[in-house]
């Protein structure tokens, strides 16, 4: 009996676009006999969608009509198990469209990658491919991420952080940058990835222009100097906390001095960006010295399993070449295109990942199903008024 695999993307996220690209290229590299796989669209309104018409990146084209070829769904749980159903019902017959057996989110972003959905699968007590809450929420928020890996120990660079209740003040914000800081600098959102809202400062004109930018895309940034003389590294982990991998390096190639959604996405010629990351120019192998390449894949690992990951991520890493040091920049924890094509040169081949990151998820439910979550008690039962403030004195 197959087994099935609900695949949800989109969402209400910047990066929504991206995620369909990286969802419907995983849909067609999982294994069709031994899953039956369930698409299930997330509108940039929250809204579920389920339909054949989803394996088909052509017919993203032109959603509203898409959508009216698809059936709005929503997850319940029930006689112990998880289903897919009609969210508008019908009279007559099953409005079950599938159990769902695990589910596998290719989401990017705010609102999806960030613990969010992976909260309302865990919820619904439903195995799930990837990292778990906490660490889907650490890998979004860039600043959390610097200070719990400086603490451990690993290179990041140090950064100003400011909330939006902040963003009237710019100046008192650009002179406590200024005071840590000389230029340029970078500023980014804090919770967003594929490179939106983030711009080099090299003077206070253009910090305070990039501030504002980064505020209409989040209500936390974060300002860090920038490296002059910078060689970009990405390397991607499988595995979990108790066992990782990790892949070969890549050196991205940038059209700009900041890598930007463009060159990530729509960029690759021919390809029109339809084939996500993996359209980005690249050089793999990274063209990096043997000790550098030994340094960034453990250090990847270690920081893979020190924030307790799962599945597949890409980390990516700064080198400053002028001071020969290597810095953590930030981790995915859904990467784009789920990093296959790092993997590709060591053989390994996109269906197996996909099938190592699926057993992953499904291990990660056994253990915890041996963990114990209530005792067999029920205070309520004794009776008695405990008032508004319940039983604490």
């Amino acid at each position: 009996m197959k087994i099935n695999l609900a695949v949800l993307f989109g969402g209400k996220s910047v990066e929504h676009e991206v995620s369909v690209i990286s969802a419907v290229q995983a849909m067609a590299s999982i294994n069709k006999e031994k899953y039956n796989i369930i698409p299930v669209y997330m509108t940039k309104s929250n809204e579920f969608y389920t339909g054949e018409k989803l394996f088909d990146i052509n017919a993203f084209r032109d959603i509203p009509s898409l959508l009216t070829e698809c059936t709005e769904c929503v997850f319940v749980r029930s006689d112990g198990k998880v289903q897919l159903i009609r969210q508008k019902m019908k009279k007559f017959g099953s409005n079950v469209i599938s159990d769902i057996d695990v589910a596998f989110p290719i989401v990017h972003g705010t609102n999806v990658e960030d613990g969010a959905l992976q909260g309302y699968l865990q919820t619904l007590d439903l195995p799930y491919v990837g990292c778990d809450v906490l660490a889907s929420a650490v890998g979004m928020d860039k600043f959390v991420m610097k200070i719990l890996l400086k603490d451990a120990g690993f290179p990041v660079l140090d950064c100003c952080r400011f909330s939006s209740f902040e963003a009237d003040k710019l100046g008192e914000c650009i002179d406590k940058v200024e005071a840590k800081f000389s230029y340029p600098v970078i500023v980014k959102p804090i919770n967003l990835g594929s490179s939106v809202g983030i711009s080099k400062a090299s003077d206070r004109g253009q910090l305070e222009k990039a501030m504002e930018e980064a505020f209409s895309f989040a209500d936390r940034i974060l300002v860090e100097p920038a490296v002059v003389q910078l060689k970009e590294i990405n390397c991607s982990v499988v595995g979990d906390s108790e066992s990782a991998e990790a892949s070969v390096c890549e050196e991205p190639v940038q059209c700009d001095e900041i890598l930007s959604y463009e060159d990530k996405y729509v960029g690759g010629g021919k390809s029109g960006g339809s084939k996500g990351m993996a359209t980005l120019k690249r050089k793999i192998p990274a063209e990096i010295t043997p000790e550098q390449d030994e340094f960034i894949r453990k250090t990847a690992v270690d920081a893979f399993r020190y924030l307790g990951c799962c599945g597949v991520t890409r980390i990516d890493f700064m080198i400053d070449m002028a001071a020969d040091k290597i810095y953590i920049n930030e981790i995915n924890t859904i990467p784009g295109s789920l990093a296959f094509y790092l993997w590709e040169p060591k053989g390994v081949k996109y269906p197996v990942l996909l099938e190592r990151m699926i057993s992953l998820a499904l291990k990660r439910y056994r253990q915890g199903e041996k963990i114990s979550y209530s005792f067999d008690t029920n205070i309520l039962s004794m009776g008695g008024s405990f008032g508004s403030k319940g039983t604490k004195r």
